[in-house]
């Protein structure tokens, strides 16, 4: 409830939020913040790990319906996809440009001559991959009722459409040349580039 209350504080606030003005938000006591964490530091570390859990995102994924056309249910993934990516890059650029940096966890961490600067805890080296591969999995099970209308298997082809759609999210590009919507991006992984396949 408080990491809830505090997420959108936060992105808008960075590490300038107050505990005072996340317990008005929570509709709770201030002193109520710190029976749940030791100080305000813990609070924005708590947000940086809700903003980047892949939990939400997963449960949206799993409540597209299996019955909508296949270019459907990708393109209601990757609504879900970029709004998991701009609210995790809101909260983590707002504390990032306000000088928050993560705390090390655990004895020894982010100690030593190969540690972060500032006190920053190393990410674990693993965890990039597992959501990685978590979303992947959401999305192989939303294409795999037409996993005989692939040439690849489902999990090269959500593979594909998670590098696409990432690529397409933080990638910037000339205002000239505007990055492919989703119907694009789901037109190119379903159907290629070329007018006729094999024309070239």
């Amino acid at each position: 409830m408080i990491v809830a209350a505090a997420l959108p504080l936060v992105a808008e606030y960075g590490a300038a939020v107050t505990t005072s003005r996340i317990a008005r938000a929570a509709g709770i006591g201030e002193a109520t913040i710190f029976r749940a964490f030791k100080d305000k530091d813990e609070v924005l570390d708590a947000c940086v790990a809700e903003a980047v859990d892949t939990d939400h995102v997963r449960r949206e994924l799993a409540s597209v319906s299996l019955d909508e056309p296949l270019a459907d249910r990708l393109a209601q993934a990757a609504e879900a996809l970029r709004a998991h990516v701009e609210r995790m890059g809101t909260v983590v650029r707002a504390l990032h440009a306000s000088g928050h940096r993560r705390r090390a966890r655990g004895p020894g961490a982010g100690v030593g001559p190969d540690a972060p600067g500032d006190g920053e805890a190393p990410p674990p080296a693993d965890s990039r991959a597992q959501s990685v591969a978590a979303l992947r999995n959401a999305v192989v099970e939303l294409i795999e009722p037409d996993r005989a209308a692939f040439r690849l298997s489902p999990e090269k082809v959500a593979a594909a459409f998670l590098s696409l759609l990432f690529t397409r999210l933080q990638t910037p590009v000339p205002d000239a040349d505007a990055p492919l919507t989703p119907d694009e991006l789901i037109a190119v992984l379903l159907h290629g580039t070329l007018n006729a396949p094999g024309s070239a």
